[in-house]
């Protein structure tokens, strides 16, 4: 088919384009213009022509070849791939042309800038590079010998016209190779012609603004030659190569993509360990090849490659003919050893480091080593960003940053991660940075790597014995075991939160079993190589029992105490699990068991029982308490009044085991991060992190990537040096710590969560009991002394010398800073209901008498309860009362000194000691000034007027519970206080309390 045999709808009838662009308005110029745009006008209309009768005449029937192929030799997709990019670069190159403007147009209309060789010169570009790797994929493999074979008749016949769109005359070239040059040379014969066009028009333009848009679009489509002279030669080579290499080597490294970068028969290098005269080293596009003889191939993916030139000293260190990770049944001989080092220079050695094992390239000149170091950077470099270099080998770029990358290997040698698939961060042939590791059989770690091992934070999900079921370890990693804080939720649905050591669970942590056992529980203490050790708490919901004590080898062993359901507390010692020997026994009302025990809180032995009325039963007892229990002895019906008030005020204490010993899990890691100066990065495995539930994995595995956001270390410890150096004041710092106490980002704040689960676990539920009191008040006391201990070291500035400790040298400061007024009012809030409960309980019978005399005084009006108070009759505000005429009495309530009344209500607002103080001192002050009104002067009650009229206040306030007020603000209380204003007036507060639980209170007639 000639030229003129092309359908004229290929090039006709171009529409020309409407203000394309405003011209320069010199004639010089316009001249310029053009000419350029009629050359270009004719060079695509011959170029066009061209490409219809390659069409035609080729690739059609290349795909008729396709089709018709029994034998499958060529490769469909590959053929596919070379059409359609032909039919997009003919596409492009259309549109393009029709933009042009025809002869009849005039060309003045038409800037530079509208000229698309200049304005789509990359889009251009990148056509023709598609267009070039899907020919040179389909050269590769032979593709054209192939076609030439299988339509040898065709091409018989249709030779001259293959040879007419060359001009080629020559009777002895091949079809396959005219088959090759006509799908090629139009191509940069057109990218030839582009470069013509532009020069001439860089050298008429002279100098101008437009020049700069042409040299760089000039510039382009000469780096377009070159790389198309690059990627033929490349292609050239790997064809020739796959030729020279014997089947099995083909058939292994053979794909269409893959090109020859560099050979060892043409750049000599060996490995140290192997027979120079044997092995071959290829590199390639995407891989680096090792052959050793004719069956051994082995491939690396560039990937995850590095190369690292050894010094002198590197390459002592190793050893030639030593360091290779392939393992060879015989022992290397001296020979082959001295052979290897024959090879040249030790320090002309490449290390090429890959996932599993490394070698040891050597050359003979270092320029041999230099070139291969080079070519192989680059080729890294290249196949992790995905495209090759444009042009080929065009110039030196930087590969600094190919140590650290990005890829996925599987592995395959023995090692923990046989056949995993990982995807991540790498650095140096490690995994290094947040990455993914999937096994075959569906466990999956994804998190932080460091040094080829699970380090950092990472989640670990093992599938369990169900099919839908798995376990899910969320924890923090040290060299490839779980170590610091973690979460791990278990198939059965078994939670543990805690601490690991060496994958076992080690310092503080609880595990609780749920409702879907048959048995649920919950441990809340310490543990020691995965089993329970130290102090603990247990929780056995069947058997409405909670254990307190000391654990060792996962039994309950030492000083422990039990606390039930109904109401029983037991002390003693257990052994293995059993409580043995001599222990106490107290129940719920007061009644005392003293004596031996055995086995499961089963009395046995000899022992005394001391009832709530004082009788004493001493002898022996056997069987569990309640209805079965039986007892020999004598019985005392003696009663002593000493002996009955401590029968009620009896309390449980571990005296054995310190407060300073219990929650060393807790604050152990919390010191040792202030130690190791509060690094952020370390704040998660030493201190928690919120709990994300196993539904949330299930949703979306892309959080296994475990991405942690900036704003997740806004409270760092860090900050928090920062911020509590520069206050001095005590308001100031304990604003800061009401906030930091608050957030559950903050280390601070993270602490105190941990330390208030732990108090919830021993005293909430079953734990209420007003037994425990004693050892709960103990409790909240140390946690706010031990707090404010870290508190004054980073307030330091994270100085440790014990000289630092001490209070600060100002005696305000000294008085100011302490546990009592800087952190103990901020996280009482945390263990208030708790502890409040068992001082409601412990004071249950007292309050219950005080609230009695509440209930009858409450019947008096104002007149006639403070007369029965006898409060001083000119104390009395009558003017606050309505008072009748026949009446002495008023019928009114609740009137008299009303503001102290209110005042003193609020006391229950707050669960802060020193405010609950205050606002009795207010109280007081409103009483004063409410008397003062009355006798129209300045006046200080004394203490035989304040009595009555403090007990008429505290009536009329009708506070519930003021007997467990009273006490928690007396055991709360700031002790520089003792002796004080505030401890007088606590004690009078406490003398009305007794005085309302007196009989004549509770039993006193009252008349009209």
């Amino acid at each position: 088919m000639s030229n003129s045999e092309q359908p004229k709808s290929q090039i006709g009838n171009f529409r020309s384009p409407h203000s394309l662009g405003a011209s320069s308005d010199e004639p010089k110029k316009e001249n310029v213009y053009e000419s350029a745009i009629r050359s270009l006008v004719q060079v695509e209309q011959t170029f066009l022509a061209l490409l219809a009768d390659i069409n035609g005449v080729i690739l059609k029937q290349l795909q008729q070849a396709k089709l018709s192929d029994p034998k499958g030799k060529i490769n469909p997709e590959v053929l596919d791939s070379l059409n359609c990019e032909f039919q997009t670069l003919w596409d492009q190159v259309l549109r393009n042309y029709r933009t042009l403007p025809q002869h009849s147009d005039p060309y003045k209309a038409f800037s530079i800038e509208n000229i698309y060789i200049i304005r789509d010169k990359g889009h251009l570009t990148e056509n023709y590079v598609r267009y070039l790797t899907a020919f040179t994929n389909f050269v590769t493999i032979r593709g054209f010998d192939q076609v030439a074979k299988q339509t040898s008749d065709y091409w018989k016949k249709n030779k001259k016209i293959l040879q007419g769109f060359l001009n080629d005359s020559t009777s002895e070239t091949s079809v396959a190779v005219l088959l090759y040059r006509n799908l090629h040379e139009p191509f940069k014969n057109q990218i030839l012609q582009y470069s013509l066009i532009l020069t001439r028009l860089s050298q008429e333009l002279g100098e101008c603004s437009e020049k700069g848009l042409v040299a760089d679009a000039l510039q382009n489509f000469v780096d377009l030659q070159h790389f198309i002279n690059q990627v033929l030669d490349e292609a050239s080579l790997t064809k020739i190569l796959w030729k020279s290499l014997g089947h099995k080597a083909r058939d292994t490294l053979c794909t269409p993509e893959r090109r020859i970068n560099e050979d060892s028969k043409t750049i000599p290098i060996a490995l140290s360990s192997g027979k120079s005269s044997g092995d071959r080293i290829l590199l390639f596009n995407d891989i680096l090849a090792i052959l050793q003889g004719s069956n051994d191939i082995t491939c690396y993916n560039l990937t995850t490659v590095w190369v690292d030139c050894l010094s002198e000293e590197d390459s002592g260190k190793y050893g030639l003919g030593i360091l290779t990770a392939r393992k060879h049944k015989k022992k290397t001989s001296r020979s082959k050893i001295n052979n290897s080092k024959s090879l040249g220079d030790r320090r002309n050695c490449l290390r090429i480091i890959t996932p599993e094992e490394e070698l040891l390239l050597h050359t003979k000149e270092a320029p041999q080593k230099a070139l291969w170091h080079w070519k192989i950077n680059q080729a890294i470099r290249q196949s992790l960003e995905g495209k090759r270099d444009f042009p080929l080998w065009g110039g030196s770029k930087d590969c600094q940053l190919l140590l650290s990358r990005f890829a996925s290997y599987t592995f395959k040698k023995e090692s923990k991660f046989k056949n995993a698939l990982y995807e991540g961060d790498w650095n140096c042939g490690k995994p290094h940075g947040k990455g993914t590791m999937k096994w075959p059989d569906g466990c999956n770690y994804s998190g932080d790597f460091h040094d080829g091992l699970e380090d950092g934070f990472g989640i670990y999900l093992i599938p369990g014995i169900s099919s839908d079921g798995f376990n899910c370890y969320k924890c923090h990693w040290k060299c490839g075991v779980m170590q610091g804080y973690g979460i791990c939720e278990y198939e059965d649905d078994t939670t543990y939160n805690g601490y690991f050591k060496n994958n076992l669970r080690n310092g503080f942590g609880t595990l609780r079993g749920t409702e879907m056992r048959n048995h649920p529980f919950k441990y809340t203490g310490h543990w020691e190589n995965n089993i329970k050790s130290g102090y603990g708490i247990w929780d056995d919901p069947n058997r409405g029992q909670r254990y307190i004590g000391m654990w060792q080898d996962d039994f309950r062993h030492g000083q422990g105490i039990v606390v039930t359901q109904s109401g029983l507390c037991y002390q003693g010692t257990f052994i293995s699990g059993k409580m043995m020997g001599s222990g106490i026994l107290l129940s719920e009302d007061n009644t005392i068991y003293e004596g031996e025990f055995t086995e499961e809180l089963v009395l046995n032995g000899k022992g005394k029982l001391t009832f709530p009325n004082g009788f004493t039963l001493e002898g022996t007892f056997s069987n569990q308490w309640g209805d079965n229990l039986q007892a020999s002895g004598i019985l005392s019906t003696c009663r002593k009044e000493e002996d009955l008030k401590t029968a009620e005020k009896i309390q449980l204490d571990l005296s054995e085991l310190p407060m300073e010993e219990r929650w060393q899990g807790i604050y152990r890691p919390f010191q040792e991060f202030i130690l190791h100066g509060c690094q952020a990065e370390m704040e998660e495995s030493y201190l928690g992190f919120h709990t994300h539930s196993r539904k949330e994995l299930r949703k979306s595995q892309d959080y296994l990537f475990c991405h942690r956001t900036n704003a997740d270390a806004v409270d760092t410890a860090e900050n928090i040096v920062g911020e509590l150096s520069k206050l001095n004041l005590l308001e100031d710092m304990k604003h800061y710590l009401e906030t930091a106490f608050e957030s559950t980002q903050n280390p601070l704040g993270k602490l105190l969560k941990t330390l208030t689960l732990a108090f919830q676990a021993t005293y909430s539920g079953v734990g209420a009991n007003k037994h425990l009191l004693t050892m709960a008040k103990e409790e909240v006391l140390f946690h706010a002394e031990k707090i404010t201990e870290f508190i004054k070291i980073l307030h330091m500035g994270l100085q440790t010398d014990e000289s630092h400790l001490c209070e600060p040298s100002d005696s305000r400061k000294r008085e100011e800073f302490n546990s009592y007024t800087l952190v103990l009012p901020l996280i009482l809030p945390r263990f208030h209901p708790e502890l409040y409960m068992m001082y409601m309980l412990y004071h249950e019978k007292e309050d219950a008498l005080y609230w009695q005399g509440i209930i009858h005084l409450g019947l008096l009006p104002d007149t006639q309860l403070l007369e029965f108070l006898e409060v001083q009759k000119h104390l009395w505000p009558l003017q606050d009362l309505t008072l009748t005429v026949n009446q002495r009495y008023s019928l009114v309530r609740d009137e008299c000194f009303l503001s102290a009344i209110e005042c003193f209500q609020k006391i229950s607002t707050t669960v802060d000691p020193e405010l609950k103080m205050i606002t009795f001192m207010k109280t007081y002050d409103e009483i004063e000034k409410t008397v003062a009104r009355v006798l129209e002067k300045e006046y200080k009650l004394p203490m035989d007027d304040l009595l009555p009229l403090l007990v008429y206040v505290v009536s009329r306030a009708k506070i519930q519970h003021l007997g467990a007020e009273l006490h928690f603000i007396r055991d709360m209380m700031d002790p520089c206080h003792e002796g004080g204003l505030h401890d007088f007036m606590l004690t009078a507060l406490e003398s009305c309390y007794l005085h309302l639980q007196k009989e004549e209170i509770r039993n006193s007639c009252i008349g009209e």
